[in-house]
């Protein structure tokens, strides 16, 4: 199946490891020409010299969605150009693990602006050039918990549902000019995340991460964690032409862990 994503241009945030690389890869094979964005310097630079390597076009950008006046002075480089960008994937980095009923207003102001007005605040700088062009693709990386709370993620439960109630409303606002917004929900992916909570997990219950993880497999239906690329390959269905009847909605890529209809 032709994806019809051959010199789209894509920009990824989140895109130095995990998700957002994988998904910047499968849309680069696509023949995307793509832009990685993230915090490690080394990471997109290695990620995009092998993108290169394969015949890809691809560069990268250092952004740190934290950070406000570094995200608009970089975005402020990157779209002077004025060629702007097709597809938008906004994927960000989640908080620390913790119980929800201790966090401070400072913890959840700053949350809040990484977590979700960073993407917010891209989205709006992008969307303007989709509309006019009459062609656009916004797709965002939650996670399982807006459907179903995980513990100890408190921050990232309440967080991330509120990207998907602003995802809903844009979807209506901008479809009759052809851009699709929607948001893709992850079960346990194996990246570098997922093993990060793995072993957060089991140093709070004095287990082992593989005990974790073995614990957490015997919870999805398909008795396995996904692979990236797989989870990248819906990410880029949406992206395409193929999808453009497709907004408003949430993807899950979970292999049956979440439980609900």
């Amino acid at each position: 199946m032709d994806l019809g994503l051959r010199g789209k241009r894509a920009l990824v945030l989140g895109a130095s490891r995990g998700l957002g690389l994988a998904i910047g890869q499968c849309l680069a094979a696509e023949g995307a020409i793509v832009t990685l964005c993230g915090r490690n310097c080394d990471a997109l630079v290695q990620a995009v010299g092998a993108l290169v390597e394969g015949g890809a076009e691809a560069d990268y950008l250092q952004l740190d969605l934290a950070d406000p006046a570094q995200r608009r002075s970089a975005l402020d480089g990157l779209l002077a150009d004025g060629r702007g960008y097709d597809i938008l994937i906004n994927n960000g980095g989640g908080p620390a693990p913790g119980a929800v009923a201790g966090v401070e207003t400072a913890q959840w102001h700053a949350a809040f602006d990484s977590m979700v007005t960073a993407l917010f605040e891209i989205t709006a700088r992008v969307l303007p050039g989709m509309r006019e062009r009459g062609w656009g693709r916004v797709i965002n990386l939650v996670s399982s918990g807006v459907v179903q709370p995980i513990p100890n993620l408190g921050v990232s439960n309440a967080l991330r549902a509120s990207i998907i109630g602003w995802a809903k409303t844009l979807a209506a606002e901008v479809a009759a000019d052809g851009v699709t917004v929607n948001s893709v929900i992850p079960g346990r992916i194996a990246t570098d995340r997922v093993g990060e909570l793995d072993e957060a997990a089991a140093q709070r219950s004095g287990s082992t991460a593989d005990a974790i993880a073995k614990a957490s497999r015997a919870t999805i239906p398909m008795g396995r964690y996904g692979q990236p690329a797989e989870f990248a390959d819906a990410v880029a269905f949406l992206a395409s032409g193929r999808a453009g009847y497709i907004t408003g909605t949430s993807l899950r890529v979970d292999g049956g862990l979440i439980r609900s209809i």
